[in-house]
Formats: structure tokens, sequence, C-alpha cells
């Protein structure tokens, strides 16, 4: 897992988490979990996006934006690469 810190370089959110599963099933449930949890915490009008095929889903809970991949997804696009250059980010066991 990825954290990036966004504050001063993106209007959309403060931090963004970026994280793998290791199946369509996997990320299904690590995306239902996190949003179950948002809700049991008073958060739960996050948007979600890529729920029904789990290659790649995006959670946007206002100032914490979650990407959640496959490995083979989240190697392609890359998005740790392309938001971190300049941004201060820590790298977290996944």
């Amino acid at each position: 897992m990825v954290l990036i810190d966004l504050k001063g370089k993106s209007a959309m959110a403060d931090t963004m988490i970026v994280a793998s599963g290791r199946s369509h099933r996997h990320v299904g449930a690590i995306a239902d979990h996190l949003l179950r949890t948002l809700k049991e915490q008073g958060l739960g009008k996050a948007k979600v996006e890529g729920l029904p095929h789990c290659d790649w889903v995006l959670i946007d809970a206002g100032d914490v934006i979650v990407h959640l991949f496959r490995p083979e997804v989240r190697t392609f696009y890359n998005i740790e690469k392309i938001w971190a250059v300049d941004s201060a980010h820590r790298m977290v066991r996944d």
C-alpha cells in the first residue's frame, strides 16, 4: 500500500491510497470492507466506481481517494509514479 500526500498538489483530495488485492474477489472484498467501515464511522457517502469488475476500484471518501487494483492492473497504470513524482509518499506493507 502506498500513501501519497496530495495537499497543495490537487484540489480533489488531501491523500491518495493505492493498494492491491490478489484477485477480482479480493479487490471486491477489500472495497466492501472499506465501504462498511466508512459507513460505520459516519462517512457513508463515499462514491465508488469499478465494483462490478473489480480490476480497479476507486473510492472517493472526500479528503481521501482510495485506488484498489489487481496487481497486473496496478503495474499497467502505475499511478504511484504519476502522482508521487514530487510528492512525499510512504510505502506501507500490502
